[in-house]
């Protein structure tokens, strides 16, 4: 009997101490990580978010988006994102540090969007296109799996009243049809924000050194 209790005590001391050291060595390498500061003009990055932005971040995760997408690019020799344009480069933990709660997701239904707002992978991605893609998927993206969420818009009559200036254009047969227009809502307008500010486009130096640094073959190695 007190063979099996120090047996029990020696196993639970060893995983105890496992998973301290493992926080202990994730916050040593990630918790402490700042933003960085350009050498030439002295930009901070990454860039905060804004209110709305982050506003859009929580309609993200109320919509489940993060079941479908995930927000993080394998570098080259781990996979075919960079070919696919989800990508400049890969992601590194700095990248991860302005958000509240992570949203890296673990199935990738839809695409990758950590860099769905960056206007150089995708010169079509304007607010516009979001909020189409948003209330009608497939009149931008013929056969995607995409759910519409039309339930983030409001369809107003233009009879006897001033057509709103946030009116979105939606294809005809997509559309609600002739007399009506459809209006993004608050949220509509928060989660396209958000999207719009994933761009991961700034190459930190001292990332890419230290991959560079880990990707170079052993001396005597193949």
């Amino acid at each position: 009997m007190k063979n099996g209790l120090k047996l029990f005590l020696g196993v639970f001391a060893t995983l105890a101490l496992s998973w301290v050291g493992l926080l202990l060595t994730a916050h040593q390498q990630i918790g402490r990580l700042s933003q960085f500061k350009d050498p030439v003009d002295e930009t901070l990055y990454p860039q905060p978010l804004s209110g709305l932005a982050v506003q859009g971040s929580m309609v993200y995760q109320d919509l489940g988006c993060v079941s479908c997408h995930t927000q993080q690019v394998r570098r080259e020799g781990f996979g075919a994102d960079l070919g696919r344009k989800w990508g400049q480069r890969g992601s590194y933990a700095r990248d991860y540090i302005r958000d509240e709660v992570v949203l890296i997701g673990q199935s990738r239904l839809g695409p990758d969007l950590r860099n769905a707002g960056n206007l150089e992978l995708h010169p079509y991605a304007d607010a516009d296109y979001f909020y189409r893609l948003l209330y009608a998927p497939q009149s931008v993206a013929p056969g995607t799996n995409m759910p519409a969420h039309a339930f983030l818009f409001e369809v107003h009559a233009l009879a006897g009243r001033q057509p709103s200036t946030h009116a979105i254009k939606v294809p005809g047969r997509f559309g609600p049809g002739p007399g009506y227009e459809v209006v993004p809502t608050n949220r509509a307008h928060s989660l396209v924000a958000y999207l719009q500010s994933l761009k991961d486009s700034y190459d930190y130096p001292i990332e890419r050194s230290r991959n560079a640094a880990a990707e170079k073959p052993k001396e005597g190695g193949h």
